[in-house]
């Protein structure tokens, strides 16, 4: 009786030894993982037994990823100072300069505050236009 199970699970075995040899036979001897930039082509395989993996990493090693190089300012980014100023601004409403309907000379700040929007809109243009590679 243990013979035949002995018999039996050699008979199972067999197979699975006998794919663990044939797929060690067909892997490739070399694998080469290559990070292309710019306009670079991927290596053709040296031999039969070579693989190569291509990934392109962007335009230059040197240069930092276009999804990161222009920041979006946030309130983690912002200083008190520019935070008191906009506090400042919140509560100003109806008081003379506040560029608002509300309250007595409160339309007295639109002129001001359209000269200072035109003022920020020309700084982050510069900004921009001084990060372009």
């Amino acid at each position: 009786m243990t013979r035949l199970l002995l018999l039996a699970a050699f008979a199972v075995a067999t197979p699975v030894l006998a794919q663990e040899e044939e797929a060690q036979s067909t892997q490739p001897q070399r694998v080469r993982s290559v990070l292309l930039y710019g306009d670079q082509q991927c290596p053709k395989a040296e031999s039969p037994d070579e693989i190569v993996v291509c990934a392109n990493a962007g335009d230059s090693p040197y240069r930092i990823p276009k999804n990161l190089r222009e920041r979006t300012p946030g309130p983690e980014g912002t200083s008190w100072v520019r935070r008191a100023e906009l506090i400042d601004e919140v509560n100003r409403v109806g008081m003379p300069g506040s560029c608002s309907p509300v309250g007595s000379y409160g339309a007295s700040g639109c002129t001001l505050q359209a000269i200072q929007q035109w003022a920020a809109e020309r700084k982050a243009q510069k900004a921009r236009e001084s990060n372009i590679p």
